[in-house]
């Protein structure tokens, strides 16, 4: 393994004089500095960060809790986040919690330890105070709180505006079906809806559901129909279980959009691959990732005039699974 001694043997200087063209950190000529980084690339130097950061207190390194990777929705996010860090100059860790608050802890400390400056969370946990005792920046993502920063989508026009395309469109005997109850986005979206529903003269049942997961939304699907067999529309709490109703409608002989009518939720690249494609509720998830890095960038620089929450817009995506006007 290659070290600062190596550097500075091959480049004829002194280990300081490395160490201030790695840090930019004072007078170093023109020509020694050329030597030093010509020195660190015939050798294929890479600085240990950690160290670095702990010597500058300042490790240019951002930390990204989300709860799932495997729900196609948060790696846009984490796209966001990490193409606005990148071009500040920073650099992205990233941790998946899987839900877990114990998994959440252990990556909040591995945060610590290699010295973040700030953290952005997609969690779900930010009420069970774990993050208190931090002395860290930290912004939420896709999440809302009283006491934290904040970038969001508004999901309560997202869920009546799923509503209220439906009824628009026809549909009589609409399912909706209820994101799990400890995730916030997902009860807002569903109160957003239930005023719609309340609203017009249509007949309308609720399906609650534990998870978005790929491995159970089938199973939603699979209940939904068994349920309520005469539904002609559903709201899908998210586009994974859109999707998976799309598909078991389809298993069920259901003509899609003539009998049956289904709006997903976040318009993850999969809902224009289905067939039909999924007409969805867009949440812009790239931009809020960059929303997020710019607030959390803003916040470590101490910049005055801060926004504390930044509301994003959400809007209809028509695609084959809703009838045409």
């Amino acid at each position: 393994m290659v070290t600062i001694k190596d550097v500075a043997q091959e480049a004829g200087v002194s280990v300081a004089t490395v160490s201030r063209v790695l840090n930019n950190n004072g007078y170093v000529g023109a020509d020694t500095r050329k030597k030093v980084m010509k020195s660190i690339a015939e050798l294929n130097y890479s600085p240990n960060e950690v160290a670095r950061s702990l010597y500058k207190r300042e490790s240019r390194i951002i930390g990204l809790l989300l709860p799932d990777i495997t729900n196609p929705f948060f790696p846009q996010l984490a796209r966001g986040v990490e193409d606005e860090l990148s071009r500040s100059g920073f650099r992205l860790l990233l941790g998946n919690s899987d839900e877990n608050v114990e998994k959440e802890l252990d990556y909040i400390q591995t945060f610590v330890q290699n010295n973040v400056m700030g953290i952005i969370t997609a969690t779900n946990h930010v009420d069970y105070d774990i993050y208190e005792a931090l002395n860290l920046p930290l912004v939420l993502l896709d999440r809302t709180s009283e006491e934290y920063p904040a970038v969001y989508a508004d999901g309560r026009k997202g869920g009546r505006l799923a509503a209220q395309t439906l009824i628009e469109k026809g549909a009589e005997r609409i399912t909706l079906v209820k994101g799990p109850a400890h995730v916030k986005p997902a009860q807002e979206r569903f109160q957003g809806a239930i005023g719609a529903l309340s609203e017009a003269d249509v007949d309308f049942s609720v399906l609650s559901t534990t998870s978005y997961s790929f491995e159970e939304a089938q199973g939603w699907a699979e209940e939904l129909f068994d349920k309520y067999v005469d539904t002609d529309g559903v709201i899908a709490s998210n586009d994974i279980v859109g999707i998976a109703i799309i598909h078991e409608a389809l298993k069920r002989g259901k003509k899609i959009p003539d009998e049956l009518q289904i709006i997903g939720y976040d318009d993850i690249p999969q809902s224009r691959l289905s067939y039909p494609t999924l007409s969805t509720i867009r949440q812009p998830a790239y931009e809020m990732g960059r929303e997020a890095a710019q607030l959390l960038l803003k916040t470590i620089k101490k910049e005055p005039g801060v926004e504390r929450i930044v509301q994003l817009p959400v809007e209809l995506v028509e695609r084959k699974t809703t009838r045409k006007e």
